[in-house]
């Protein structure tokens, strides 16, 4: 399978922690990578600077599905999956304990 022209999804939906040039400390997840032309072009495609983790994508139907929106879709999804420091879900609030020993007063019963 080849890259679809003008998809960019890997080159936006994954973290990347390595520097890019334009993003020296890498780039997070769901950010257009600074290296992304207008028409989703990697401007590093086949150049030394461009980071390992880049070249070690490789299109495929599991990852791509059928088109860039599925395409991104699935790698968030992935991205989720294999972030190490997932963000914290917020706690619930606390709710104070019933006073008068959980008995209702009469004066809400009226």
């Amino acid at each position: 399978m080849n890259c679809r022209p003008g998809c960019g999804a890997c080159c936006i939906a994954p973290s990347i922690s390595s520097a890019i040039p334009g993003m020296p400390q890498g780039k997070p997840a769901g950010a257009r990578c600074a290296q992304l032309t207008a028409e989703n072009r990697c401007r590093l495609f086949g150049r030394p600077e461009r980071p390992a983790v880049c070249i070690s994508l490789r299109p495929s139907l599991e990852m791509c599905g059928g088109g860039a929106g599925e395409a991104m879709e699935r790698l968030m999804e992935m991205e989720r999956e294999t972030n190490p420091n997932p963000p914290r879900s917020p706690q619930p609030p606390s709710i104070p304990p019933c006073q008068g020993g959980g008995k209702a007063s009469s004066s809400l019963l009226d």
